[in-house]
């Protein structure tokens, strides 16, 4: 009757197989948790599986991550000011390709986003680009006059210079005037003629001509005062004669008179008395003949009114 009752207790609670399985099981466990823990990260393939994610669901071409250059996207929203002007530059082009025309509100879009993307724009790249392009400018105008100069023969008595404002036509004095008169020579007109032919293509570019004189005191002469009236009068001259040879607006011409304050060489020797003597024509660029422009348009719309 005991036996009986022994072999009745040791059949409740888990078979005995079931403790050893959980240990097992825990120590596989334990190994396995090792084994991570152990590991590294492959970076570069941790990459290419997120680039490989970002191409299927992108939403920008290619799986692009960003607009142009910056920050991803998913770093933060700095780009996210970006994005209208994105699509909609990619809609006006796709327009243009199917022979779609632009409606107004676009346009006034397109001009509000360039006008974002000009305020974005610091001071100094701004100004650096405008100088960058009126330099442009007047290295063609230069070259543009020096091969009217080459078709009228006369490359040989006229300097062609330029800079980011004008393009400088020099004149020796010498040959312009007599010594210590204002008048233009005779056999200097014809001169004189075609340079006002060549500026008649710049008819919307302010003209400066200026005199220049050397530095020795006039003696020989009673209608000029001194150098700086001299070259006032001088300057005046070839102006009054342009305006009267040519159809160019006369407000767009000035003139004045420099004396010997600006000389180009030194006025200790002969030669360089010469070069100081000398008219300069200053034929600005339209980015620095604004000034007389909008005055014009603005005459101009005050008699239409």
């Amino acid at each position: 009757m005991a036996r009986k009752k022994k072999e009745e207790a040791a059949k409740g609670g888990s078979p005995a197989w079931m403790a050893t399985f959980s240990d097992l099981m825990n120590l596989l466990l334990c190994f396995f948790v090792l084994l991570f823990s152990m590991s590294t990260v492959d970076a570069e393939k941790f990459e290419m599986v997120i680039a490989s994610l970002q191409s299927s669901f992108n939403i920008l071409p290619a799986g692009g991550s960003s607009i142009g250059e910056g920050q991803l996207i998913s770093s933060g929203i700095s780009q996210l000011e970006n994005f209208d002007i994105y699509y909609h530059e990619s809609t006006n082009s796709k327009g243009d390709e199917e022979g779609g025309s632009s409606s107004d509100e676009e346009d006034v879009t397109s001009t509000e986003d360039q006008n974002q993307s000009s305020e974005q724009m610091s001071e100094e790249d701004i100004e650096k680009a405008y100088e960058s392009q009126s330099l442009a400018e007047s290295e063609k105008m230069a070259e543009q006059i020096e091969q009217q100069l080459s078709t009228y023969g006369v490359q040989d008595q006229v300097e062609v210079d330029f800079n980011a404002e004008y393009v400088l036509l020099t004149l020796n004095g010498a040959i312009l005037f007599d010594s210590g008169q204002a008048d233009i020579r005779a056999d200097a007109v014809p001169l004189v003629d075609k340079i006002g032919k060549i500026l008649e293509i710049y008819d919307r570019n302010i003209i400066d001509i200026e005199g220049h004189t050397d530095n020795v005191p006039i003696t020989r002469s009673t209608r000029f005062e001194n150098n700086n009236v001299l070259s006032m009068y001088r300057a005046l001259t070839v102006a009054d004669h342009i305006r009267a040879t040519t159809s160019l607006n006369p407000a767009y011409i000035v003139s004045s008179g420099r004396g010997e304050y600006v000389p180009v060489a030194d006025n200790a020797t002969e030669e360089g008395r010469a070069r100081n003597r000398r008219v300069e024509i200053k034929i600005y660029n339209s980015y620095n003949s604004t000034d007389v422009t909008d005055s014009e348009n603005t005459d101009d719309s005050t008699v239409a009114e």
